[in-house]
C-alpha cells in the first residue's frame, strides 16, 4: 500500500471517529505512521485529502457494479440490480460518503467530482448503449447524459433514505420501487 493510500484510509478513520472539524492533519498522520511532511507532499491541506476519498469510493464501485449486472441477462434485471447496488452501497459506505460530500463542499474541491465520477458515468453509458443497440431502451436515449441522471437520482434516492434520516426497511422499499419505476419509464424499458 502507498503512502498516499495509508494517509487517504487514515484520514476516513479519523474523520469518522473525530469529524471532519475536529480532526488535525497530526490525527491523521499518527494513524498513517507517517511524517506530517509525508502528508505535505500528497495533500496541501486537511481537506485536500477528500477528492481521493471521493476516488477510493468509486474505485471500489465500478468493479462492484460491473460483476453484480453481468450476473444478469436482461436489461430489466440489470436495471434492477443497479439500483438495489446504488442503495446498498450507500448504506454501506454511508459515514465515508457523507464525510466526503461535507468535506467536497466544504472546499475548493467539489468541483472535482464530476471529474471524479466520470469511470462511474462511462461505464453506465456503455450499459445504456448496449441496451439501445439491443432495442431495450429508447432509440432516442442520450446516454452519456442519461448516465449522469441515472447515477444522480439513484445516488440522490440512496442519500435520502441512508444519510439524512433514519429509515425503516418499509421505507427504503417503498422509494426503491418508486425509482425503479421511474427508472424503466424513463429509459422506455418495457416491463411485460
Amino acid at each position: 500500500m502507498s503512502k498516499r493510500e495509508k494517509i487517504m484510509l487514515a484520514a476516513i478513520d479519523a474523520f469518522k471517529e473525530k469529524g471532519i472539524e475536529k480532526t488535525t492533519i497530526s490525527d491523521i498522520v499518527k494513524a498513517a505512521g507517517v511524517a506530517q511532511g509525508t502528508y505535505y507532499l500528497y495533500f496541501p491541506s486537511k481537506l485536500s485529502v477528500m477528492p481521493a476519498i471521493a476516488e477510493h469510493l468509486i474505485s471500489q464501485m465500478v468493479p462492484a457494479i460491473e460483476k453484480e449486472l453481468t450476473q444478469h441477462a436482461d436489461v430489466l434485471d440489470q436495471a434492477d440490480a443497479l439500483v438495489e447496488f446504488i442503495f446498498s452501497f450507500t448504506r454501506q459506505y454511508r459515514d465515508v460518503l457523507a464525510l466526503t460530500y461535507s468535506g467536497l463542499a466544504a472546499t475548493e474541491h467539489l468541483k472535482e467530482w464530476e471529474d471524479i465520477y466520470e469511470p462511474i458515468y462511462n461505464w453506465v453509458a456503455a450499459f445504456l448503449e448496449k441496451a439501445k443497440q439491443d432495442k431495450r431502451v429508447r432509440a432516442n436515449l442520450n446516454c452519456q447524459y442519461a448516465a449522469k441522471f441515472i447515477i444522480g437520482l439513484l445516488e440522490s434516492s440512496a442519500e435520502q433514505m441512508y444519510l439524512f434520516t433514519e429509515t425503516d426497511t418499509e421505507e427504503v422499499l417503498i422509494q426503491k420501487r418508486e425509482v425503479k419505476q421511474f427508472l424503466l419509464y424513463a429509459l422506455g424499458i418495457e416491463t411485460s
